[in-house]
């Protein structure tokens, strides 16, 4: 590709802050209050991890929800995806912390994997891992709506030397988010809640809140936020496929069961060269690793299998019947 240079512009753009804070910080409050600001008449989505949390809002605030109860990255991807598509303003994600060390989330997933490919090394399973990690940030980066994602904070220390006693010692260093590691850089604007509900700026492309300490933020903050979004139109760009997340382990059970009692196969390992030989696969797969596309497909394959054997059956009744 011939290398191009052009002026730049400053184009409409979409919203992508975090917010982190302890529980009780105000992060559920404030990201639905600068949902409503930056709504228009466009709507509210709010991807819900914490039991319904967000709900007892919605006295007070207007929007719709997703509640997730097992929380792998494409599975946020999936309903990144779905909010995208459905044409909501605002997409509130309360929180992105489950996506890492929620149940089903990333921290599991290398669990899993060391335990299932690499003797428990969980060093190498995070080459199979961050793929997934991946999808999620470009996922977050890319889709065409203002996203505004909660993150669970933690105390963070760092390791220095003891000059009296020459040892390496934890020292306080402040919250962290409970995310990996520089996340909150894929942010224009990432910020800090503390207890008193005041909000701490830390990172910001926006130089008007840059270093700012706001006490109960409220819809001013939207609106000098929409102020430094608003540009010359943005260019229509071509959106790229989602991968597609794992299938469920019920959804692997189901399909299982249905291929056994039509008597394809007696066990797992004769399962998992059916599932090759039927989706053309060079090796036999990792049947825990299908997606639910490939689930989808062996299912069809099944039922169409069943109906065959069924069509075979009758006219050898209808004779005996005669």
């Amino acid at each position: 590709m011939a290398i191009q240079i052009k002026k730049a512009v400053k184009y409409d753009a979409k919203l992508r802050l975090s917010i982190a804070g302890p529980s009780g910080s105000g992060k559920t409050w404030t990201s639905l209050t600068l949902a409503t600001a930056m709504s228009g008449d466009k709507g509210i989505c709010v991807i819900d991890t914490e039991r319904g949390s967000a709900s007892k809002y919605a006295d007070l605030f207007t929007f719709d929800v997703i509640e997730l109860d097992t929380f792998s990255p494409l599975l946020y991807v999936e309903a990144i995806q779905a909010v995208e598509e459905a044409g909501y303003g605002v997409l509130v994600i309360d929180s992105l912390s489950h996506a890492w060390n929620g149940t089903g989330g990333l921290l599991e997933i290398v669990e899993n994997i060391a335990q299932r490919k690499y003797s428990k090394n969980t060093y190498v399973a995070w080459k199979d891992a961050t793929p997934l990690q991946n999808a999620l940030i470009d996922a977050l980066t890319r889709a065409n709506l203002h996203i505004i994602v909660t993150m669970r904070s933690k105390q963070e220390y760092v390791l220095e030397k003891n000059e009296r006693t020459g040892k390496m010692e934890p020292r306080k260093a402040g919250m962290a988010p409970i995310q990996r590691d520089g996340l909150e850089y894929e942010f224009d604007v990432h910020v800090d809640m503390d207890i008193d509900n005041t909000m701490i700026v830390q990172k910001s492309r926006c130089s008007a809140l840059a270093g700012q300490v706001i006490p109960k933020p409220d819809a001013r903050v939207a609106e000098t936020l929409k102020t430094w979004l608003s540009g010359a139109p943005a260019p229509v760009t071509t959106p790229i496929p989602l991968p597609e997340r794992p299938a469920s382990r019920d959804r692997l059970n189901q399909v299982y069961a249905l291929g056994r009692k039509a008597n394809l196969y007696a066990n797992t390992d004769e399962f998992a060269v059916f599932v090759q030989l039927t989706l053309n696969l060079p090796v036999v797969p990792e049947i825990k690793e299908l997606t639910e596309k490939q689930l989808r497909d062996v299912e069809a394959t099944i039922v169409q299998r069943q109906q065959q054997a069924q069509q075979a059956v009758q006219p050898t009744t209808t004779a005996k019947a005669g």
